[in-house]
């Protein structure tokens, strides 16, 4: 019961102090997609080469080898009381590779106690009524080569939000992601991502009815003055390298930098921009089975006991294996929402159908 508390007040807290420009906002698309990306730390931004690439670096849809990609994606939070889903296609072009995605994050059966006070000030437990919190997203990617540089993969995505909070408060959104990938002769490969490249727009509408409550003549959780809030742009690079240890075995690691333009609790933090650093490693064992380890999320904190600062850091694992165009994925990390220390389960599934490009 006290979880359901703790997450009601959040999700109306997040609600009523929304700001015209907010440095966390719209944060479940910054969690990613498939679990290879999350057991690596999210160290996939330069080969991440599959359907999950509008979620990491659009620019990676251009590696899909056969005519179209479909993949699945399913994630329990908080003792399974946040639910994680994605779903994609992509298509091969002429001219490219095109995709959408659709990703929900979603949080059921929250306490409303908005009401449980009269005006009097008498506290009626038959009040409490529940709701749901539930944030979704749909994105239209497209990859190209530029000129027909097949050195350059270039990706855009167009992002549309909806964010619902039961019946306290609705927002729609939209805006663009933009990535590339460099393919160098040495084998090495070069990608970014710049996230809510134009920033993204959210206009909020709140239910002023429903969320406040007047005791005694002084009302409760009034609705937010402003109604529209931006996210800011996110920078994402990194580099990696396959090394072939034999014929059969492989080691593909990346390391890179995330940058917020905003001052945040990351390693190097200032009032234009945050940087922390991340690295991940893929081992694979004939292109069939694969290993995975990777670290993100170095921040500093202050440990509540002794008051010192320290360095922590969110580690991730995770293993695969693939069968003809079958592929299942599994990974175990935290997630980061809301600054949780809950690690989570990831699976998902790819299937690759068709013939490949050059039959």
């Amino acid at each position: 019961m006290k979880k359901y508390f703790l997450l009601a007040s959040f999700v109306l807290f997040g609600t009523s102090q929304a700001q015209i420009i907010r440095k966390y906002s719209n944060e479940f698309l910054n969690i990613g997609a498939g679990a290879r990306g999350l057991a690596m730390g999210g160290a996939v931004i330069s080969n991440q080469d599959d359907v999950y690439s509008p979620m990491w670096n659009p620019a990676g849809l251009m590696a899909i080898e056969r005519d179209w990609q479909g993949a699945a994606m399913h994630a329990e939070y908080f003792e399974s009381i946040a639910k994680y889903d994605y779903l994609a296609y992509a298509k091969v072009l002429e001219t490219g590779v095109f995709g959408v995605s659709v990703v929900r994050l979603g949080i059921d059966n929250i306490l409303n106690t908005t009401q449980l006070i009269d005006p009097e000030g008498n506290i009626d437990y038959d009040k409490i009524t529940k709701f749901s919190q539930s944030d979704y997203a749909a994105i239209i990617s497209y990859a190209f080569n530029p000129a027909g540089n097949t050195k350059l993969d270039i990706g855009v995505n167009a992002k549309i939000v909806y964010r619902n909070v039961g019946k306290f408060a609705s927002g729609y959104g939209f805006g663009f992601d933009v990535g590339a990938i460099y393919k160098a002769d040495n084998g090495w490969k070069f990608g970014g991502m710049l996230r809510d490249a134009t920033t993204t727009v959210n206009f909020w509408s709140v239910n002023q009815k429903e969320l406040s409550t007047i005791v005694d003549g002084v009302e409760f959780n009034p609705a937010p003055k402003d109604k529209m809030e931006l996210t800011m742009p996110k920078l994402n690079v990194g580099a990696s390298k396959v090394f072939n240890i034999n014929s059969s075995i492989y080691v593909l690691p990346e390391a890179g930098i995330n940058v917020d333009f905003a001052k945040t609790a990351a390693l190097v933090s200032t009032d234009f921009a945050s940087i922390t650093p991340y690295a991940g490693a893929e081992l694979g064992y004939q292109k069939m089975i694969f290993v995975r380890l990777g670290v993100n999320r170095f921040q500093n904190i202050t440990d509540i006991e002794d008051l010192k600062r320290k360095v922590s850091f969110q580690p991730s694992a995770g293993i695969g294996i693939k069968y003809r165009g079958l592929t299942l994925d599994y990974a175990i990390t935290n997630s980061g929402i809301g600054g949780s220390n809950f690690y989570s389960n990831f699976f998902s599934l790819k299937l690759d159908m068709g013939t490949f490009r050059n039959d």
